[in-house]
Protein backbone atom coordinates (compact mmCIF):
# COMPACT_ATOMS: atom_id res chain seq x y z
CA UNK A 1 0.00 0.00 0.00
CA UNK A 2 2.57 2.47 0.64
CA UNK A 3 4.37 2.13 -2.58
CA UNK A 4 0.77 2.39 -4.52
CA UNK A 5 0.88 5.50 -2.17
CA UNK A 6 4.04 6.74 -3.30
CA UNK A 7 3.48 6.34 -7.02
CA UNK A 8 0.16 8.07 -6.63
CA UNK A 9 1.94 11.00 -5.09
CA UNK A 10 4.90 11.03 -7.31
CA UNK A 11 2.41 11.02 -10.58
CA UNK A 12 -0.18 13.97 -9.28
CA UNK A 13 2.95 16.49 -8.20
CA UNK A 14 5.61 15.87 -10.69
CA UNK A 15 7.49 19.11 -11.29
CA UNK A 16 5.93 21.36 -13.96
CA UNK A 17 9.44 20.77 -15.91
CA UNK A 18 10.06 17.04 -15.84
CA UNK A 19 8.75 15.71 -19.48
CA UNK A 20 8.68 12.46 -20.53
CA UNK A 21 8.76 12.83 -24.30
CA UNK A 22 12.24 12.20 -25.80
CA UNK A 23 13.48 15.86 -27.02
CA UNK A 24 16.79 16.61 -29.39
CA UNK A 25 19.03 17.76 -27.25
CA UNK A 26 18.92 21.81 -26.70
CA UNK A 27 21.82 23.81 -27.50
CA UNK A 28 21.12 27.83 -26.68
CA UNK A 29 23.47 30.33 -26.02
CA UNK A 30 24.34 31.92 -22.57
CA UNK A 31 23.44 35.34 -22.63
CA UNK A 32 25.36 37.75 -20.33
CA UNK A 33 22.53 38.76 -17.93
CA UNK A 34 22.26 35.10 -16.71
CA UNK A 35 26.06 34.95 -14.81
CA UNK A 36 27.21 36.30 -11.66
CA UNK A 37 29.75 38.75 -12.75
CA UNK A 38 32.25 40.48 -10.24
CA UNK A 39 30.99 44.21 -9.18
CA UNK A 40 27.57 43.87 -9.91
CA UNK A 41 25.58 44.74 -7.13
CA UNK A 42 23.73 41.69 -5.59
CA UNK A 43 20.22 41.88 -4.29
CA UNK A 44 18.85 40.27 -0.95
CA UNK A 45 17.11 37.32 -0.21
CA UNK A 46 14.06 37.16 2.28
CA UNK A 47 13.02 33.40 2.28
CA UNK A 48 9.07 33.70 3.92
CA UNK A 49 5.83 31.23 4.56
CA UNK A 50 2.28 32.54 4.09
CA UNK A 51 -0.02 30.59 6.04
CA UNK A 52 -3.20 33.52 6.50
CA UNK A 53 -5.03 33.15 3.25
CA UNK A 54 -8.82 33.51 3.58
CA UNK A 55 -9.75 33.08 -0.29
CA UNK A 56 -7.57 30.01 0.26
CA UNK A 57 -7.90 28.82 3.47
CA UNK A 58 -5.53 26.31 5.29
CA UNK A 59 -3.12 27.11 2.61
CA UNK A 60 0.79 27.48 3.41
CA UNK A 61 2.91 28.51 0.89
CA UNK A 62 6.68 29.88 0.51
CA UNK A 63 7.45 33.20 -0.37
CA UNK A 64 11.15 34.68 -1.59
CA UNK A 65 11.11 38.19 -1.64
CA UNK A 66 14.26 39.80 -3.89
CA UNK A 67 14.62 43.59 -2.74
CA UNK A 68 17.85 44.68 -5.06
CA UNK A 69 20.87 46.88 -3.65
CA UNK A 70 19.61 49.96 -5.85
CA UNK A 71 16.51 49.94 -3.52
CA UNK A 72 16.76 52.80 -1.20
CA UNK A 73 13.22 52.40 0.77
CA UNK A 74 12.16 55.85 0.48
CA UNK A 75 9.96 55.31 -2.65
CA UNK A 76 7.76 52.29 -4.10
CA UNK A 77 10.05 49.86 -6.49
CA UNK A 78 8.63 48.39 -9.38
CA UNK A 79 7.08 44.87 -9.22
CA UNK A 80 8.20 41.66 -10.77
CA UNK A 81 5.57 38.45 -9.28
CA UNK A 82 6.56 34.84 -10.35
CA UNK A 83 4.58 31.69 -10.01
CA UNK A 84 6.36 28.27 -8.47
CA UNK A 85 9.13 30.12 -6.57
CA UNK A 86 12.22 30.92 -8.24
CA UNK A 87 12.81 30.28 -11.85
CA UNK A 88 15.13 31.17 -14.83
CA UNK A 89 18.11 32.11 -12.27
CA UNK A 90 16.01 35.43 -12.00
CA UNK A 91 17.63 37.01 -8.93
CA UNK A 92 21.09 36.45 -11.01
CA UNK A 93 19.27 38.04 -14.40
CA UNK A 94 17.59 40.79 -11.99
CA UNK A 95 20.88 42.00 -10.69
CA UNK A 96 22.94 42.17 -13.60
CA UNK A 97 19.97 44.09 -15.65
CA UNK A 98 18.85 46.54 -13.30
CA UNK A 99 23.18 47.39 -12.54
CA UNK A 100 22.99 47.62 -16.27
CA UNK A 101 19.93 49.72 -16.32
CA UNK A 102 17.83 47.10 -19.01
CA UNK A 103 15.81 47.24 -16.11
CA UNK A 104 14.03 49.57 -13.49
CA UNK A 105 14.94 48.89 -9.98
CA UNK A 106 12.22 45.90 -9.00
CA UNK A 107 11.60 43.57 -6.24
CA UNK A 108 10.69 40.56 -7.43
CA UNK A 109 7.97 38.33 -5.37
CA UNK A 110 8.39 34.72 -5.81
CA UNK A 111 5.39 32.54 -4.53
CA UNK A 112 4.73 29.00 -4.90
CA UNK A 113 1.32 27.06 -4.74
CA UNK A 114 -0.35 26.86 -1.60
CA UNK A 115 -0.21 23.43 0.28
CA UNK A 116 -3.15 22.18 2.60
CA UNK A 117 -1.04 19.84 4.77
CA UNK A 118 -2.39 16.64 5.71
CA UNK A 119 -2.95 15.90 9.23
CA UNK A 120 -1.35 12.82 9.84
CA UNK A 121 1.26 12.43 7.23
CA UNK A 122 1.93 8.85 7.71
CA UNK A 123 -1.33 7.98 6.21
CA UNK A 124 -2.25 10.88 4.07
CA UNK A 125 -0.80 12.84 1.59
CA UNK A 126 -0.99 17.03 1.44
CA UNK A 127 -3.53 18.36 -1.48
CA UNK A 128 -1.87 20.23 -3.88
CA UNK A 129 -3.25 23.69 -4.49
CA UNK A 130 -1.41 24.39 -7.33
CA UNK A 131 -4.22 23.07 -10.38
CA UNK A 132 -6.88 25.09 -8.73
CA UNK A 133 -4.98 28.35 -8.00
CA UNK A 134 -3.27 28.69 -11.40
CA UNK A 135 -5.29 26.90 -13.90
CA UNK A 136 -8.47 28.17 -13.00
CA UNK A 137 -9.74 31.32 -15.00
CA UNK A 138 -11.29 33.92 -13.36
CA UNK A 139 -10.39 36.89 -10.93
CA UNK A 140 -9.68 34.27 -7.61
CA UNK A 141 -6.15 34.32 -7.63
CA UNK A 142 -5.17 37.83 -9.01
CA UNK A 143 -7.47 38.98 -5.53
CA UNK A 144 -5.49 36.68 -3.21
CA UNK A 145 -2.16 38.17 -4.88
CA UNK A 146 -3.41 41.95 -4.54
CA UNK A 147 -5.17 41.69 -1.36
CA UNK A 148 -3.79 39.25 0.60
CA UNK A 149 0.47 38.69 -0.41
CA UNK A 150 1.47 41.57 -1.55
CA UNK A 151 0.26 43.42 1.51
CA UNK A 152 1.57 40.43 2.96
CA UNK A 153 5.43 41.10 1.23
CA UNK A 154 5.14 45.70 2.02
CA UNK A 155 4.53 44.18 6.01
CA UNK A 156 8.30 42.60 5.64
CA UNK A 157 11.72 44.77 5.92
CA UNK A 158 14.99 43.84 4.75
CA UNK A 159 17.89 42.67 6.57
CA UNK A 160 18.75 46.76 7.15
CA UNK A 161 15.27 47.77 8.07
CA UNK A 162 14.26 49.27 4.77
CA UNK A 163 10.56 49.21 4.39
CA UNK A 164 9.23 47.07 1.48
CA UNK A 165 7.52 49.52 -0.96
CA UNK A 166 5.65 48.47 -4.38
CA UNK A 167 4.40 50.52 -6.56
CA UNK A 168 0.24 50.88 -7.37
CA UNK A 169 1.25 51.22 -11.06
CA UNK A 170 0.34 48.63 -13.50
CA UNK A 171 3.15 50.10 -15.80
CA UNK A 172 5.52 49.30 -13.32
CA UNK A 173 4.37 45.36 -12.97
CA UNK A 174 5.27 42.76 -14.34
CA UNK A 175 4.14 39.16 -13.56
CA UNK A 176 4.90 35.27 -14.93
CA UNK A 177 5.27 32.20 -14.50
CA UNK A 178 6.09 28.67 -16.29
CA UNK A 179 3.23 26.14 -17.54
CA UNK A 180 0.03 26.66 -15.11
CA UNK A 181 1.81 28.94 -13.55
CA UNK A 182 2.09 31.24 -17.09
CA UNK A 183 -1.74 30.93 -17.44
CA UNK A 184 -1.96 31.67 -13.74
CA UNK A 185 0.53 34.94 -14.45
CA UNK A 186 -1.03 36.05 -18.19
CA UNK A 187 -4.76 35.10 -15.97
CA UNK A 188 -4.02 37.86 -13.35
CA UNK A 189 -3.05 40.72 -15.45
CA UNK A 190 -5.84 39.88 -18.03
CA UNK A 191 -8.50 39.84 -15.14
CA UNK A 192 -6.35 43.00 -13.78
CA UNK A 193 -5.02 44.82 -16.50
CA UNK A 194 -4.88 48.09 -14.15
CA UNK A 195 -2.45 46.53 -11.63
CA UNK A 196 -0.27 44.31 -14.32
CA UNK A 197 1.03 45.13 -18.02
CA UNK A 198 3.69 42.68 -18.45
CA UNK A 199 2.74 39.06 -18.61
CA UNK A 200 5.77 36.53 -19.37
CA UNK A 201 4.46 33.21 -20.54
CA UNK A 202 7.20 30.03 -20.76
CA UNK A 203 5.56 26.41 -21.80
CA UNK A 204 1.47 28.23 -21.08
CA UNK A 205 -0.68 25.73 -20.22
CA UNK A 206 -3.92 27.40 -22.07
CA UNK A 207 -5.37 24.00 -22.25
CA UNK A 208 -8.52 22.46 -21.51
CA UNK A 209 -7.74 21.76 -17.44
CA UNK A 210 -9.70 24.53 -16.01
CA UNK A 211 -10.94 26.85 -18.79
CA UNK A 212 -7.88 28.27 -20.54
CA UNK A 213 -8.26 26.78 -23.79
CA UNK A 214 -11.55 29.64 -24.17
CA UNK A 215 -8.75 32.53 -24.21
CA UNK A 216 -7.72 32.77 -27.84
CA UNK A 217 -11.38 33.09 -28.98
CA UNK A 218 -11.74 36.21 -25.96
CA UNK A 219 -8.62 37.71 -27.10
CA UNK A 220 -9.79 38.16 -30.06
CA UNK A 221 -13.55 39.65 -29.47
CA UNK A 222 -12.42 41.13 -26.16
CA UNK A 223 -11.75 45.24 -26.03
CA UNK A 224 -7.73 45.52 -26.43
CA UNK A 225 -5.93 45.81 -22.98
CA UNK A 226 -3.01 47.66 -22.40
CA UNK A 227 -0.39 44.43 -21.80
CA UNK A 228 2.81 43.45 -23.27
CA UNK A 229 3.64 39.64 -23.56
CA UNK A 230 6.43 37.60 -24.00
CA UNK A 231 6.06 33.80 -24.77
CA UNK A 232 8.26 30.81 -25.10
CA UNK A 233 7.52 27.38 -25.81
CA UNK A 234 8.61 24.41 -28.01
CA UNK A 235 7.47 21.81 -30.55
CA UNK A 236 7.98 18.94 -28.45
CA UNK A 237 6.07 20.46 -25.70
CA UNK A 238 2.71 18.47 -23.97
CA UNK A 239 0.33 16.26 -26.17
CA UNK A 240 -2.43 14.88 -24.50
CA UNK A 241 -5.65 14.67 -23.08
CA UNK A 242 -6.59 18.10 -22.19
CA UNK A 243 -4.77 19.65 -25.35
CA UNK A 244 -1.61 20.16 -27.08
CA UNK A 245 0.54 22.83 -25.69
CA UNK A 246 2.77 23.95 -28.45
CA UNK A 247 -0.16 24.63 -30.93
CA UNK A 248 -1.89 26.40 -28.11
CA UNK A 249 1.15 28.95 -27.79
CA UNK A 250 1.17 29.70 -30.96
CA UNK A 251 -2.67 30.52 -30.73
CA UNK A 252 -2.10 32.48 -28.28
CA UNK A 253 0.32 34.49 -30.35
CA UNK A 254 -2.14 34.59 -32.96
CA UNK A 255 -4.54 36.02 -31.18
CA UNK A 256 -2.89 38.31 -29.10
CA UNK A 257 -1.44 39.73 -32.80
CA UNK A 258 -4.98 39.75 -34.14
CA UNK A 259 -5.87 41.97 -31.44
CA UNK A 260 -3.26 44.58 -31.35
CA UNK A 261 -1.33 43.38 -28.52
CA UNK A 262 2.55 43.92 -27.83
CA UNK A 263 3.96 39.92 -28.24
CA UNK A 264 7.06 38.46 -28.78
CA UNK A 265 7.94 35.25 -28.82
CA UNK A 266 10.77 32.67 -28.77
CA UNK A 267 9.92 29.11 -30.25
CA UNK A 268 12.38 26.19 -29.37
CA UNK A 269 12.23 22.44 -30.03
CA UNK A 270 12.35 21.46 -26.20
CA UNK A 271 9.61 19.79 -24.34
CA UNK A 272 8.09 20.80 -21.09
CA UNK A 273 10.42 21.97 -19.39
CA UNK A 274 12.59 25.12 -18.53
CA UNK A 275 16.04 24.44 -20.47
CA UNK A 276 14.80 27.59 -23.42
CA UNK A 277 12.97 29.43 -20.54
CA UNK A 278 16.24 29.73 -18.85
CA UNK A 279 18.79 30.53 -21.32
CA UNK A 280 16.34 32.90 -22.91
CA UNK A 281 14.89 34.94 -19.78
CA UNK A 282 16.94 37.88 -20.24
CA UNK A 283 15.97 38.63 -23.37
CA UNK A 284 12.10 38.31 -22.29
CA UNK A 285 12.92 41.06 -19.84
CA UNK A 286 14.47 43.25 -22.02
CA UNK A 287 11.32 42.95 -24.09
CA UNK A 288 9.19 43.38 -21.38
CA UNK A 289 10.86 46.55 -19.65
CA UNK A 290 12.21 47.83 -22.97
CA UNK A 291 11.48 51.95 -23.29
CA UNK A 292 10.22 51.95 -19.50
CA UNK A 293 9.21 54.33 -17.54
CA UNK A 294 6.84 54.83 -21.24
CA UNK A 295 3.54 53.09 -20.82
CA UNK A 296 2.63 49.93 -22.23
CA UNK A 297 -0.51 50.65 -24.93
CA UNK A 298 -3.67 49.17 -25.64
CA UNK A 299 -3.60 48.18 -29.25
CA UNK A 300 -5.67 48.28 -32.15
CA UNK A 301 -7.84 45.04 -32.37
CA UNK A 302 -8.15 43.87 -36.33
CA UNK A 303 -11.61 42.88 -35.00
CA UNK A 304 -13.89 44.92 -37.37
CA UNK A 305 -16.68 44.59 -35.33
CA UNK A 306 -14.89 46.06 -32.35
CA UNK A 307 -13.39 48.79 -34.34
CA UNK A 308 -16.82 49.76 -35.51
CA UNK A 309 -18.07 50.35 -32.04
CA UNK A 310 -15.16 51.14 -30.32
CA UNK A 311 -13.21 54.96 -30.75
CA UNK A 312 -9.66 55.77 -30.52
CA UNK A 313 -9.04 57.47 -27.65
CA UNK A 314 -12.93 57.61 -25.54
CA UNK A 315 -12.85 55.31 -22.59
CA UNK A 316 -15.73 54.83 -19.81
CA UNK A 317 -16.46 58.42 -17.72
CA UNK A 318 -18.11 58.15 -15.15
CA UNK A 319 -21.46 60.14 -14.64
CA UNK A 320 -22.83 59.45 -11.24
CA UNK A 321 -22.55 57.58 -8.77
CA UNK A 322 -23.27 56.93 -5.00
CA UNK A 323 -26.80 54.72 -6.24
CA UNK A 324 -28.14 52.12 -3.81
CA UNK A 325 -28.33 50.25 -6.81
CA UNK A 326 -28.50 52.00 -10.31
CA UNK A 327 -30.93 50.38 -13.31
CA UNK A 328 -33.56 50.93 -15.86
CA UNK A 329 -31.18 52.92 -18.05
CA UNK A 330 -33.37 54.40 -20.93
CA UNK A 331 -33.36 57.22 -23.24
CA UNK A 332 -35.88 59.40 -24.73
CA UNK A 333 -36.27 61.12 -28.61
CA UNK A 334 -34.35 64.10 -27.47
CA UNK A 335 -31.20 61.75 -25.99
CA UNK A 336 -31.96 62.19 -22.57
CA UNK A 337 -31.21 59.47 -21.02
CA UNK A 338 -32.98 58.32 -17.67
CA UNK A 339 -32.31 55.52 -15.20
CA UNK A 340 -33.64 54.22 -11.45
CA UNK A 341 -32.03 54.04 -8.17
CA UNK A 342 -33.96 51.02 -6.97
CA UNK A 343 -33.35 51.01 -3.41
CA UNK A 344 -33.61 54.83 -3.00
CA UNK A 345 -36.78 55.08 -4.91
CA UNK A 346 -35.72 57.70 -6.70
CA UNK A 347 -35.37 58.56 -11.01
CA UNK A 348 -32.53 60.43 -12.43
CA UNK A 349 -32.11 62.49 -15.58
CA UNK A 350 -28.85 62.50 -17.93
CA UNK A 351 -29.18 65.64 -20.44
CA UNK A 352 -27.68 65.22 -23.81
CA UNK A 353 -24.63 67.28 -22.29
CA UNK A 354 -24.28 64.70 -19.38
CA UNK A 355 -25.32 66.87 -16.86
CA UNK A 356 -27.21 64.55 -14.15
CA UNK A 357 -30.31 66.01 -12.28
CA UNK A 358 -32.88 63.76 -10.02
CA UNK A 359 -36.05 63.72 -11.38
CA UNK A 360 -38.19 62.11 -9.09
CA UNK A 361 -37.55 62.66 -5.22
CA UNK A 362 -40.15 60.15 -4.24
CA UNK A 363 -40.21 58.11 -7.01
CA UNK A 364 -42.38 54.46 -6.95
CA UNK A 365 -39.70 51.50 -6.90
CA UNK A 366 -39.04 50.78 -10.16
CA UNK A 367 -36.50 48.58 -12.43
CA UNK A 368 -37.19 48.76 -15.94
CA UNK A 369 -37.63 52.09 -17.68
CA UNK A 370 -38.41 52.52 -21.22
CA UNK A 371 -40.22 55.69 -23.60
CA UNK A 372 -42.86 55.15 -26.33
CA UNK A 373 -43.97 56.43 -29.46
CA UNK A 374 -46.31 59.23 -27.33
CA UNK A 375 -43.50 60.37 -25.54
CA UNK A 376 -43.71 58.89 -21.98
CA UNK A 377 -41.89 57.17 -20.02
CA UNK A 378 -42.75 53.91 -18.73
CA UNK A 379 -41.49 51.98 -15.72
CA UNK A 380 -42.04 48.79 -13.95
CA UNK A 381 -43.01 49.36 -10.23
CA UNK A 382 -41.57 46.49 -8.52
CA UNK A 383 -43.18 47.56 -4.76
CA UNK A 384 -47.16 47.58 -6.72
CA UNK A 385 -46.31 44.94 -9.38
CA UNK A 386 -47.54 47.72 -11.86
CA UNK A 387 -46.51 49.31 -14.93
CA UNK A 388 -46.86 52.87 -14.86
CA UNK A 389 -46.52 55.50 -17.31
CA UNK A 390 -45.06 59.36 -16.58
CA UNK A 391 -45.86 62.01 -19.47
CA UNK A 392 -43.83 65.10 -20.04
CA UNK A 393 -45.60 67.22 -16.44
CA UNK A 394 -44.53 63.68 -14.28
CA UNK A 395 -47.99 62.71 -14.11
CA UNK A 396 -48.06 59.03 -13.28
CA UNK A 397 -50.66 56.71 -14.65
CA UNK A 398 -51.30 52.79 -13.83
CA UNK A 399 -50.85 51.05 -17.32
CA UNK A 400 -51.48 47.35 -15.75
CA UNK A 401 -51.33 45.39 -12.67
CA UNK A 402 -50.93 42.59 -10.98
CA UNK A 403 -47.57 42.18 -12.82
CA UNK A 404 -44.20 41.32 -11.07
CA UNK A 405 -42.19 42.88 -13.61
CA UNK A 406 -38.50 43.66 -14.24
CA UNK A 407 -38.05 45.30 -17.87
CA UNK A 408 -39.86 46.15 -20.24
CA UNK A 409 -39.56 47.90 -23.95
CA UNK A 410 -42.66 49.67 -25.48
CA UNK A 411 -42.68 48.94 -29.32
CA UNK A 412 -43.53 52.04 -32.28
CA UNK A 413 -47.18 50.56 -32.22
CA UNK A 414 -47.68 50.89 -28.69
CA UNK A 415 -47.26 47.70 -27.74
CA UNK A 416 -45.45 47.15 -24.79
CA UNK A 417 -43.27 43.84 -23.49
CA UNK A 418 -42.66 43.31 -19.74
CA UNK A 419 -40.70 40.67 -18.58
CA UNK A 420 -41.90 38.99 -15.06
CA UNK A 421 -38.87 36.92 -13.49
CA UNK A 422 -40.79 35.22 -10.92
CA UNK A 423 -37.18 33.48 -9.83
CA UNK A 424 -34.64 31.61 -11.27
CA UNK A 425 -36.49 28.43 -10.38
CA UNK A 426 -39.64 29.11 -11.54
CA UNK A 427 -40.88 29.28 -14.95
CA UNK A 428 -41.00 33.24 -15.85
CA UNK A 429 -43.49 34.89 -17.72
CA UNK A 430 -43.24 37.67 -20.72
CA UNK A 431 -46.85 39.95 -21.23
CA UNK A 432 -48.03 42.11 -23.77
CA UNK A 433 -49.65 44.78 -22.84
CA UNK A 434 -52.00 46.62 -25.47
CA UNK A 435 -52.47 50.65 -26.10
CA UNK A 436 -56.00 49.92 -25.06
CA UNK A 437 -54.67 48.49 -21.80
CA UNK A 438 -55.46 44.90 -22.80
CA UNK A 439 -53.16 42.48 -20.89
CA UNK A 440 -52.40 38.76 -22.21
CA UNK A 441 -49.54 36.20 -21.42
CA UNK A 442 -47.50 35.90 -24.82
CA UNK A 443 -44.89 33.08 -23.30
CA UNK A 444 -44.03 31.34 -20.20
CA UNK A 445 -40.94 28.80 -19.26
CA UNK A 446 -37.79 30.97 -19.46
CA UNK A 447 -35.34 30.63 -16.29
CA UNK A 448 -35.01 34.64 -15.02
CA UNK A 449 -36.38 36.17 -18.39
CA UNK A 450 -34.62 39.52 -17.60
CA UNK A 451 -34.15 42.49 -20.09
CA UNK A 452 -35.57 42.76 -23.14
CA UNK A 453 -34.87 44.72 -26.54
CA UNK A 454 -36.70 45.12 -29.79
CA UNK A 455 -35.29 44.52 -33.45
CA UNK A 456 -34.61 47.63 -35.62
CA UNK A 457 -37.53 46.38 -37.77
CA UNK A 458 -39.50 45.18 -34.67
CA UNK A 459 -39.88 41.89 -36.01
CA UNK A 460 -37.98 40.61 -33.37
CA UNK A 461 -38.07 40.21 -29.91
CA UNK A 462 -34.43 39.66 -27.94
CA UNK A 463 -35.11 38.84 -24.29
CA UNK A 464 -32.46 37.94 -22.07
CA UNK A 465 -32.23 34.38 -19.88
CA UNK A 466 -30.54 35.38 -16.85
CA UNK A 467 -30.28 32.17 -14.97
CA UNK A 468 -28.20 30.57 -18.23
CA UNK A 469 -26.05 31.66 -21.16
CA UNK A 470 -29.23 31.87 -23.69
CA UNK A 471 -30.47 35.02 -25.43
CA UNK A 472 -34.20 33.68 -26.71
CA UNK A 473 -35.20 35.36 -30.06
CA UNK A 474 -39.17 35.22 -30.89
CA UNK A 475 -41.07 36.37 -34.33
CA UNK A 476 -43.11 39.24 -33.27
CA UNK A 477 -46.28 38.48 -35.14
CA UNK A 478 -48.86 41.26 -36.46
CA UNK A 479 -51.02 40.72 -33.71
CA UNK A 480 -48.22 41.02 -30.93
CA UNK A 481 -47.76 37.59 -29.99
CA UNK A 482 -44.93 36.18 -29.90
CA UNK A 483 -43.38 32.90 -32.00
CA UNK A 484 -40.73 31.29 -33.38
CA UNK A 485 -38.97 31.02 -30.00
CA UNK A 486 -35.66 29.50 -29.58
CA UNK A 487 -32.22 30.24 -28.27
CA UNK A 488 -30.82 32.00 -30.38
CA UNK A 489 -28.11 33.95 -28.88
CA UNK A 490 -24.78 31.98 -26.91
CA UNK A 491 -23.26 34.29 -24.48
CA UNK A 492 -19.82 33.90 -22.56
CA UNK A 493 -19.84 32.91 -18.96
CA UNK A 494 -17.13 33.85 -16.54
CA UNK A 495 -14.93 30.69 -14.81
CA UNK A 496 -16.43 31.68 -11.24
CA UNK A 497 -20.45 31.60 -12.11
CA UNK A 498 -22.51 28.99 -13.41
CA UNK A 499 -24.67 31.69 -15.38
CA UNK A 500 -23.71 34.89 -18.11
CA UNK A 501 -26.30 36.53 -15.66
CA UNK A 502 -27.89 38.69 -19.05
CA UNK A 503 -29.80 41.48 -17.79
CA UNK A 504 -30.73 44.38 -20.16
CA UNK A 505 -30.26 44.80 -23.54
CA UNK A 506 -30.61 46.96 -26.94
CA UNK A 507 -30.34 46.74 -30.22
CA UNK A 508 -27.73 49.24 -32.74
CA UNK A 509 -29.19 50.63 -36.03
CA UNK A 510 -27.58 47.30 -37.67
CA UNK A 511 -29.42 44.96 -35.34
CA UNK A 512 -26.33 43.90 -32.96
CA UNK A 513 -27.71 42.85 -29.81
CA UNK A 514 -25.66 44.48 -26.50
CA UNK A 515 -26.02 42.18 -23.38
CA UNK A 516 -25.38 43.14 -19.75
CA UNK A 517 -23.22 40.54 -18.55
CA UNK A 518 -21.17 38.99 -15.86
CA UNK A 519 -18.36 40.04 -18.07
CA UNK A 520 -19.36 43.25 -19.54
CA UNK A 521 -21.38 44.02 -22.87
CA UNK A 522 -21.14 41.03 -25.35
CA UNK A 523 -22.68 42.17 -28.55
CA UNK A 524 -24.17 39.58 -30.74
CA UNK A 525 -24.15 40.31 -34.64
CA UNK A 526 -27.57 39.72 -36.63
CA UNK A 527 -27.38 36.49 -36.91
CA UNK A 528 -27.00 35.74 -32.65
CA UNK A 529 -22.73 35.10 -32.46
CA UNK A 530 -21.05 36.74 -29.60
CA UNK A 531 -18.46 39.33 -32.17
CA UNK A 532 -17.35 41.61 -29.63
CA UNK A 533 -17.09 42.17 -25.41
CA UNK A 534 -16.39 45.46 -23.70
CA UNK A 535 -15.27 45.40 -20.67
CA UNK A 536 -17.16 47.43 -17.97
CA UNK A 537 -15.84 49.00 -14.68
CA UNK A 538 -17.22 48.61 -11.16
CA UNK A 539 -18.38 44.92 -11.90
CA UNK A 540 -21.29 44.01 -14.07
CA UNK A 541 -23.51 46.02 -15.85
CA UNK A 542 -26.89 45.99 -15.05
CA UNK A 543 -28.49 47.76 -17.96
CA UNK A 544 -27.73 50.37 -20.90
CA UNK A 545 -28.88 52.52 -23.60
CA UNK A 546 -27.72 55.09 -26.80
CA UNK A 547 -28.36 58.53 -25.74
CA UNK A 548 -27.05 61.36 -26.86
CA UNK A 549 -28.31 64.02 -29.34
CA UNK A 550 -26.49 61.54 -31.94
CA UNK A 551 -27.65 58.61 -29.59
CA UNK A 552 -24.21 57.59 -30.18
CA UNK A 553 -23.15 57.92 -26.29
CA UNK A 554 -23.57 54.45 -24.55
CA UNK A 555 -24.58 54.70 -21.13
CA UNK A 556 -24.59 51.82 -18.30
CA UNK A 557 -25.67 51.21 -15.12
CA UNK A 558 -23.44 49.18 -12.64
CA UNK A 559 -24.08 48.63 -9.13
CA UNK A 560 -23.97 52.42 -7.37
CA UNK A 561 -22.67 53.97 -10.38
CA UNK A 562 -23.43 54.88 -13.98
CA UNK A 563 -21.04 55.85 -16.72
CA UNK A 564 -21.15 56.69 -20.63
CA UNK A 565 -18.94 56.39 -23.70
CA UNK A 566 -18.94 57.56 -27.07
CA UNK A 567 -19.06 54.53 -29.63
CA UNK A 568 -18.88 54.70 -33.72
CA UNK A 569 -22.23 52.94 -33.67
CA UNK A 570 -26.04 54.43 -32.94
CA UNK A 571 -28.81 52.61 -31.08
CA UNK A 572 -32.04 51.58 -32.17
CA UNK A 573 -34.53 53.32 -30.36
CA UNK A 574 -38.21 51.02 -30.46
CA UNK A 575 -40.06 54.19 -29.79
CA UNK A 576 -39.53 55.17 -33.60
CA UNK A 577 -40.71 53.80 -36.92
CA UNK A 578 -39.77 50.11 -37.24
CA UNK A 579 -37.07 50.23 -40.42
CA UNK A 580 -35.15 47.23 -42.17
CA UNK A 581 -31.57 46.59 -40.70
CA UNK A 582 -28.48 45.47 -43.11
CA UNK A 583 -28.94 41.92 -44.52
CA UNK A 584 -27.37 39.34 -41.75
CA UNK A 585 -23.43 38.30 -43.15
CA UNK A 586 -22.44 35.10 -42.60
Amino acid sequence: MNKIKALLFAALFTPAFITFAQVPPQHYAVDSASVVHAGVPKGEQIQLKFDDSKIYPGTTRNVTIYVPAQYDGKKPACLYVNQDGVQFKAPIVFDNLINSKEMPVTIAVFVSPGQVTAPDKLTSINRNNRSYEYDSIGDTYVKFLLNELLPFVESQKTADGRPILLSENANDRAIGGSSSGAIAAFNAAWERPDKFSRVYSSIGTYVGFRGAERFPTLIRKYEPRALRIFMQDGTNDLNNYVGDWWITAQMMERAFQFAGYEVDHVWGEGGHEGIQATATYPQAMRFLWKDYPKPVKAGISKNAFTNTIVLPGEGWELVGEGYGFAEGTAVNAAGEVFFQDIPNSKTYKIDVNGKLTTLDLNAKKASGTAFGPDGKRYTVATGTNQVLSYDINNREKVVADNIKGNDLTVANNGNIYVTEPNGVDKPSKIYLIKPNGEKSMVDEGIKYANGLALSPDQTELYVTESATHWIYAFLVKPDGTLTAKEHFGWLHVPDNADNAWADGAKCDINNRIYVATRLGLQIFDEIGRVISIMPTPNGSPSNLCFGGPNFDMLYVSIKDKVYRRKVGVKGANSFDKPFKPNTPKI
